[in-house]
């Protein structure tokens, strides 16, 4: 399996374009074109070595406007109000200062954060030239998957960028002419360091003096452009001092959960990347119940003082209160009644403490049973257990039942707190655990039940295995000391990590019989594979990891096995299996994303109780109406593009002609570069202030004009025309890169419009969606998404699957209800019309009957809900159905507003 890129996701690119822009002005070093400038500022003479480094022309007063006019930017996009409190959300703050030269990303976990500042360091060596880069990350499992994916992508961004010339390694303190070659190299360079390979200056051989250097000079005098992933794991004072270290040109920080965002750029939260698709769907099977607890748990947690000479017990227990029933930790003396500290709650009657013996490690009740420190009541705790993997079998045979033939693989991941449970070491070597016996015996049993049959051949043994650190003179897995997940003592993970990340591709193979993975708990980061459909945490005690961290390794899209990322939203769910109601898990999950993002994630989080097949109505294909309908609306269209010259030249004049160009400005910054006893050093004389402007050679007209060529595969003649004709010839002077760039995008933003409005569909001969395609995609759907159905003979389902249950919820109450309309469908996800702005599914296809029959195809759409790439997809569906008989297209948001 080779996994595939998408090259086009917007959101993606409103990320890199945010970063890149707030050095708008900068001058290109080396890039599409080269400007002769002496001397050239990125050379250093480092006593008879020549280093190659970042050079910032640009003043922070300058960056601080370009800052600020990106934030407004996003604003105006995606800042919305609270109709009930007036409060806006979605928004980012607009920096009043610059603070230091820190920008920060914030981007939901499964959309892409590595691609995106993979890509955005192109952007940058591309656009300004700069070619030194520091990837810092917090842990061994970040760095493994961080050079995974610079591994996997580098054919990808090959494409993309020309094949550039570029290196990228982890930091190795045993190589010592590594980071000389990183500072010589004229070249794109990536390093990636762990945080802690730097952090302290006393045990860390990157400061330590050899014979010829000290290691961390090299970084620090090309001043490289530091990419901190997950930030808010590197937050501590020591940390923040070690990246100041490094003398970075500027910061970028990128994280789901920023602790501080920094000039914050961009933000994709949890809600927009729910709402956009761009990751899967949560529902929740939840084994706690009220019901399943009809026994005490009890566990003891540790023994307190409770001041001169008294001692106090923590326990755990099951406590209920406005919520339900919940897993609290009580503090309780001798005399404390078990019974009033639970909520009254009935399993707990006769639970008077009577005595504690701290010394001997246990506490006795009044009815005569003791438990000792760390004991808790198994009986009822285990069949809890037992039953989550049960169920996360289950779910996984149904997903596999369902995706296996369109070649989606199905992953689970089981969390566990302690490797005994899963495998057990003797001296004669070592035995399956009680949870690896209770999977087994799951599995076997799900594999003779006749609607599985076939799904899963492999054997037990074969399915199932764990990823642990490894101690490393037995080779035995051990419980990880990773507890924060923030790298601590990580060299024991390191094998497990490799493991992990190394094998991706192999993991998503179909071939390949590993579905079910057991980790620890602490070894939560790093798993990030794309095809995790299941996660169950299985803790004997409670687990203090965050439900976001939780779900987070599951949340990316999944691939096929050609490595293509599928979209099917009735595919992309995540379930998650948990030991807790479902309430409490989406209370949870909720509060965490309000307290960490500021926004609502309400509504989103679905019960799998509540999730509901849709029935397809029998005999649907003898269906008159239906197929009358389908007859018509099936043929697939190809589409051409057919626009006047003159036209193209003259919107995009308009475009261009709104462009300022201005001058980059030099600051000019003497520095004194020294070798002494340590090595090599830097100290800055003076700073004077002063900009002067850069002169630019005639010579580099074709350069820009071929880049824009480039850009948008017009002929050198035409861009010369509107650059004429704009006035922005005279702008080839002043900063040609500048020019380069945005007449690019104008151009491009006036193309596709043009592309729009002239394009043109025929039919394909012989080419149409297959009706067949109704039984074999099988329709499911939440219940507060769904519509119900009374009338079955208008439509094909029992129900009907929407959007929102406004706009669209009441658009089919009224077709049903409407004596004129004879018969309706929700056109399925998989009916979608070719567009040069990407695919385009439209809502309704209707059968009207009155006077006469008409068949009619409309979209529901509210006027502020479409965005202009909305807008032009819906434009070119109204171009491809104009192309099929007897069809009307229109976008209503009411059906009244309908004219037959």
């Amino acid at each position: 399996m080779k996994l595939q890129f998408e090259a086009n996701q917007q959101y993606q690119l409103d990320a890199i374009n945010a970063i890149v822009e707030a050095f708008e002005g900068q001058s290109l070093e080396s890039g599409d074109f080269e400007v002769e400038m002496a001397p050239p500022a990125d050379q250093l003479q480092m006593g008879n070595e020549l280093l190659i480094g970042n050079r910032l022309e640009l003043q922070e007063e300058s960056i601080l406007k370009n800052v600020q006019t990106i934030q407004r930017r996003f604003n105006e996009t995606h800042e919305r109000t609270n109709a009930e409190t007036g409060e806006k959300f979605g928004g980012i703050e607009v920096s009043d200062v610059l603070d230091g030269m820190n920008f920060s990303v914030e981007m939901e976990t499964g959309t892409g954060k590595t691609y995106t500042y993979i890509r955005t360091i192109h952007e940058l060596t591309r656009k300004y030239g700069f070619k030194k880069f520091v990837i810092v990350v917090p842990s061994i499992a970040i760095k493994e998957g961080t050079i995974k994916n610079l591994e996997i992508t580098r054919e990808h961004f090959a494409m993309l960028y020309n094949n550039p010339k570029m290196d990228f390694y982890v930091y190795d303190p045993k190589k010592r002419g590594q980071l000389k070659n990183f500072a010589t190299t004229n070249a794109l360079q990536i390093l990636v360091i762990n945080i802690d390979s730097f952090a302290k200056k006393d045990s860390n051989i990157i400061y330590q003096e050899s014979d010829w250097d000290v290691p961390v000079e090299y970084i620090k005098t090309v001043k490289p452009i530091v990419i901190v992933d997950e930030p808010q794991n590197m937050e501590t004072d020591i940390r923040k001092q070690a990246i100041a270290n490094l003398n970075p040109l500027c910061t970028l920080r990128y994280s789901a959960t920023h602790k501080h965002p920094y000039n914050l750029l961009y933000k994709l939260d949890p809600v927009r990347a729910y709402d956009l698709g761009l990751v899967k769907k949560i529902e929740v099977d939840s084994i706690f119940s009220e019901d399943a607890y009809s026994d005490a748990y009890i566990r003891v947690v540790k023994f307190v003082r409770k001041g001169k000479g008294k001692i106090g017990v923590q326990l755990e227990i099951d406590k209920s209160d406005d919520y339900g029933l919940q897993k609290k930790t009580i503090t309780m003396e001798p005399g404390d009644d078990l019974f009033e500290l639970s909520g009254k709650r009935e399993v707990y009657d006769g639970f008077m403490l009577e005595n504690i013996y701290s010394a001997d490690g246990y506490i006795e009740f009044s009815n005569g049973k003791t438990f000792y420190l760390g004991q808790k009541d198994e009986g009822l705790h285990e069949d809890i257990i037992k039953y989550q993997i049960k169920k996360t079998v289950e779910n996984h045979f149904e997903k596999e039942a369902k995706l296996k033939e369109k070649g989606i693989k199905v992953l689970s991941l089981i969390f566990i707190d302690r490797v005994a449970n899963y495998r057990e070491y003797s001296e004669s070597g070592f035995v399956k655990g009680k949870f690896a016996q209770w999977f087994e015996e799951a599995y076997a049993e799900m594999q003779t039940k006749p609607k599985f049959k076939g799904v899963l051949e492999h054997s037990a043994e074969e399915v199932h295995n764990g990823y642990f650190s490894a101690d490393k003179k037995t080779g035995q897995w051990k419980d990880s000391t990773d507890t924060k997940g923030e790298g601590g003592k990580t060299k024991d993970d390191e094998q497990t990590y490799e493991l992990i990340m190394k094998e991706k591709e192999k993991l998503l193979d179909a071939k390949t019989p590993l579905r079910f993975i057991f980790s620890h708990s602490a070894l939560r980061e790093g798993w990030d594979n794309p095809n995790v459909f299941q996660i169950c945490t299985l803790n004997e005690t409670r687990s203090d990891m965050k439900k976001r961290q939780e779900i987070g390794r599951g949340l990316r899209l999944p691939v096929d096995q050609n490595g293509t990322r599928v979209f099917d939203q009735n595919i992309n769910i995540l379930t998650v299996i948990a030991n807790e109601s479902y309430e409490d898990f989406a209370r949870s999950l909720q509060n965490e994303i309000e307290e960490d993002c500021g926004v609502s994630f309400t509504g989103r989080i679905k019960n799998k109780k509540a999730r509901k097949a849709v029935q397809l109505k029998k005999g649907y294909q003898l269906d008159s109406n239906f197929k009358d309908l389908w007859e018509r609306i099936k043929h697939r269209t190809r589409y051409s593009v057919d626009y006047d010259t003159e036209m193209l030249v003259c919107e995009s004049v308009k475009l261009l002609r709104e462009i300022t160009v201005v001058r980059p400005k030099i600051s000019n910054v003497r520095v004194r570069i020294e070798m002494d006893e340590k090595g090599l050093g830097t100290e800055v004389i003076i700073s004077s202030g002063k900009t002067i402007d850069a002169d630019r050679p005639l010579s580099i007209i074709p350069d820009v004009v071929s880049g824009i060529q480039g850009r948008t595969k017009l002929t050198k003649s035409t861009i010369y025309q509107m650059l004429k004709d704009s006035g922005q010839l005279s702008s080839l002077l002043v900063n040609p890169q500048q020019l380069l760039d945005e007449a690019s995008l104008a151009i491009n933003q006036a193309l596709k419009k043009m592309m729009v409005d002239g394009i043109k569909y025929e039919k394909i001969a012989g080419e149409t969606w297959e009706m067949q395609r109704f039984e074999n995609e099988e329709l499911e759907g939440y219940l507060d998404k769904l519509v119900e159905v009374k009338n079955q003979d208008k439509t094909l389902y029992d129900h009907i699957l929407v959007d929102s249950v406004g706009v669209e919820g009441r658009f089919a109450k009224d077709l049903e209800s409407r004596e004129d309309v004879k018969f309706y469908i929700k056109l399925p996800w998989w009916f979608k019309i070719d567009t040069p702005i990407g695919g385009y599914n439209p809502d309704w296809a209707i059968v009207f009957e009155g006077d006469k029959r008409i068949y009619f195809v409309a979209e529901t759409k509210s006027v502020g809900e479409i965005r202009e790439s909305e807008q032009m997809r819906i434009t070119c569906g109204k171009a491809h159905f104009e192309q099929l008989d007897e069809v009307r297209f229109e976008r209503v948001e009411k059906l009244e507003e309908i004219v037959i």
